[in-house]
């Protein structure tokens, strides 16, 4: 080949490479225009969803200083009409018929208390004295507005702030989801009933937020007010499993490894001193027990589950058993009795077996086989026939049990056992598990609406309890922790060791929660340790 041929061959080589090159660069400045534009597009996406929560916020603002200006001027009209109302009170009772009345009532009262000992007549008189001075305390702040009333409320408002701040990416997200549910629930309308409901949907979705910060902020810790001891304290078979509240929140059963069900009232827990707390009723069982169900409809009903696979129902009045059903082959971890139906009751046990039983018949009338342990069963409160199953294969199984082929639903995202599973409504269901973590759901949908953290849960039972707003459970830290329902972090928190008896639990430092239970809808609940130490706490600002 002559060197032309080859100069020829190098140029028609250099002009590939150059067209190679040209390609490549093509290609790339494509590239990076594509991922601009799709930057573009997101940040535009992202850009009008913070526009539309900035109008958000903006209507919102608008409409709560509006509604705020409304309370201060009935607050001005109120304060004129009890101003006007307390000179016309003080009118007439200095006035001089109303003297002439006064001085006959005290010679009348000087009258009949005639005999009686001057220790007697100084006490009434400065228990008068007192209350005049409290009425006319109320008077004055009420009235001219003192200065105690104000710090008190600025105190407050202060401590709500620092609770908001500390959450406030939480509460950020919980306003925003609300916010924006209402918004597309309203656009989802018909257009003439957008233009009636829009308004009435807005407001909807603020109360809604209203309510979980006005809620979430108004506690911030646990406080103790009453505590019930009993057992060895270093006695292993001092574990409370389970502890429930009766019907009408009167009277409360514990039940444990002691192979007892104890039954106490909770004023007197409350109002007398902790040595002097014994069981009104006390029942003794053959094996250790799991959990209780007080029966919704009758006080003196209560079923049990046990270690040897038995669920009795007992008659707390005559002490005796009810009903005993000996089907479960291995222990059974659960019970619970249907609130819509009280003759139902269902368990379910390690023999990998959910049993629905009737009191008033001596064998199961359900039996559902499933592939793994079951640790919990609760009915839904407001159905008769939708029970959930926790289970040791990591998921929630939601049946109807006219139809026990298959689970309506099965709820996945817990990575470990589900150890209890418990119903804030109809359609809020609570779950907690192993994995150290509590889960909310819909259930109608199978994606878990929140996940709260911050208590150790890893190896034992320590308890689940619900009402309309909080999830409170225990902590293998001794601690029991309490979760507003809108918020993932714990909102309070209480470590049983805050007296001497506790402090020698601490340096034994395996103690755990066992066993928690809301006061229904109140603050109030009830808690136990696997020491058999009791507590009755409250949420506290």
């Amino acid at each position: 080949m002559s060197v032309k041929e080859l100069d020829g061959l190098l140029g028609l080589l250099t002009e590939k490479r150059r067209k190679m090159e040209q390609q490549e660069a093509e290609m790339n400045m494509q590239i990076l225009l594509d991922f601009l534009q799709c930057l573009k597009k997101k940040k535009l996406e992202e850009l009008n969803e913070v526009q539309t929560d900035l109008q958000y916020v903006k209507e919102d603002i608008n409409a709560v200083e509006k509604h705020r200006t409304e309370l201060y001027c009935a607050r001005e009209r109120f304060s004129v009409k009890l101003r006007s109302l307390d000179n016309l009170i003080a009118t007439k009772l200095w006035s001089p018929s109303a003297n002439q009345h006064n001085s006959m009532l005290v010679s009348n009262a000087r009258s009949s208390l005639v005999g009686t000992c001057s220790g007697n007549l100084q006490a009434k008189s400065n228990d008068v004295k007192v209350q005049l001075s409290h009425q006319e305390y109320q008077r004055k702040d009420a009235f001219s507005g003192s200065e105690t009333s104000p710090l008190i409320q600025s105190g407050r408002i202060i401590a709500r702030k620092r609770r908001i701040q500390a959450q406030f990416n939480e509460l950020q997200e919980c306003y925003l989801q609300k916010r924006r549910l209402r918004a597309s629930q309203i656009h989802a309308q018909e257009e003439k009933d957008v233009n009636v409901k829009v308004r009435e949907g807005y407001h909807a979705g603020l109360d809604d937020f209203q309510s979980v910060l006005t809620t979430f902020t108004r506690y911030s810790r646990l406080r103790v007010i009453a505590e019930l001891r009993h057992g060895d304290l270093f006695h292993s078979a001092n574990i409370v499993s389970s502890i429930e509240f009766d019907r009408d929140d009167e009277f409360f059963a514990t039940a444990g490894v002691s192979k007892r069900i104890k039954v106490f009232e909770f004023s007197t827990v409350v109002n007398e001193p902790s040595d002097v707390n014994c069981p009104v009723v006390e029942l003794a069982t053959r094996s250790k027990l799991s959990c209780l169900s007080w029966n919704k409809y009758s006080k003196n009903i209560i079923a049990s589950s046990d270690y040897e696979g038995n669920v009795t129902v007992w008659d707390v009045n005559t002490r005796q058993s009810v009903m005993e059903y000996e089907e479960h082959e291995k222990r059974a971890w659960s019970v619970d009795f249907s609130r819509m139906e009280p003759t139902m009751l269902v368990s379910g046990s390690d023999d990998c077996k959910v049993k629905v039983w009737c009191t008033k018949q001596e064998a199961s009338v359900i039996n559902i086989d499933m592939k793994a342990n079951i640790c919990c069963v609760k009915y839904n409160p407001g159905s008769s026939v939708h029970v959930a199953v926790g289970s040791a294969d990591h998921h929630i199984h939601y049946f109807d049990l006219r139809n026990t082929s298959s689970p309506l639903r099965v709820f996945k995202g817990h990575w470990k056992a589900v150890s209890y599973v418990k119903f804030l409504s109809t359609n809020e269901l609570a779950s907690a598990s192993t994995d150290s973590t509590l889960r909310l759901w819909d259930v109608k949908d199978t994606s878990p609406v929140r996940t709260f953290r911050g208590h150790t849960n890893e190896k034992n039972f320590v308890g689940l309890t619900v009402n309309n707003e909080y999830i409170a459970c225990g902590s293998e830290t001794n601690e029991v922790f309490v979760y507003h329902k809108a918020i993932s972090k714990p909102a309070a928190w209480h470590k049983f060791g805050s007296s001497e008896l506790d402090d020698a639990e601490d340096d034994v430092g395996s103690y755990f929660i066992s066993a928690v239970c809301w006061k229904s809808d109140s603050p109030t609940m009830l808690t136990a340790n696997s020491q058999g130490t009791i507590k009755v706490l409250v949420l506290a600002a």
